[in-house]
């Protein structure tokens, strides 16, 4: 009579069943890295998470690939991220409409994604990123879809040694355009207050 194949394991008390645990057993992820909130107005959001919590604001940085604005509040080793959608139809966009404001999704960080990945498809895991992407400030990332994980939406996040230079460059991208929107703005009152001192934007009856 047969006997069915068993996958080995290591002798009782062998001097190798550490590093059998370890190979076999020992997780890929590192710890959390941050929770995620979709809002519909960061300064609204900072309110609450910001003055009222007492939570401090790391920076703000602009994801174009991404059609957000994310602002980040750290706590302990992990962060709050605020999440605003720039444009319309991007899928953060799309969420906030249909649920509103709350929670997006949590991520994790983790020592190799690509073997992470390997690890959940071979569970039978739902994956909605098969293959790293890269997001915010270069880290590499991909995300497991809510059916294999009771409803919630996850990231996994490997940091990659570009990630210090691209979060730089992208929080002076910020800063530029927003420097230059106020540049635009104080244009425009000088212009305005020009006006009235001669009088060309006043009604008829008031430029007497």
């Amino acid at each position: 009579m047969g006997v069915g194949r068993v996958k080995p394991g290591p002798p009782p008390f062998s001097p190798s069943l550490q590093q059998w645990v370890v190979n076999n057993h020992m997780s890929n992820i590192k710890s959390i890295n941050h929770i995620a909130i979709v809002v519909d107005d960061i300064d609204s959001a900072l309110l609450f998470w910001r003055d009222a919590l007492g939570l401090q604001l790391s920076y703000v940085e602009d994801v174009p690939d991404q059609n957000s604005v994310v602002a980040f509040l750290p706590s302990g080793e992990a962060e709050i991220e605020l999440v605003k959608p720039t444009t319309e139809d991007s899928g953060v966009a799309r969420y906030l409409r249909k649920r509103g404001p709350g929670l997006h999704h949590i991520c994790f960080e983790v020592e190799d994604i690509d073997e992470t990945l390997e690890r959940l498809k071979a569970h039978g895991v739902i994956l909605i990123n098969e293959e790293p992407t890269i997001g915010t400030g270069g880290k590499k990332i991909a995300f497991i879809h809510p059916k294999s994980t009771q409803g919630v939406l996850l990231e996994l996040y490997e940091l990659t040694d570009a990630e210090p230079e691209i979060r730089l460059r992208r929080a002076r991208e910020l800063a530029d355009r927003v420097m230059a929107r106020g540049q635009t703005a104080v244009s425009a009152a000088w212009d305005f207050l020009r006006n009235l001192r001669n009088g060309g934007d006043l009604p008829p009856e008031r430029q007497n």
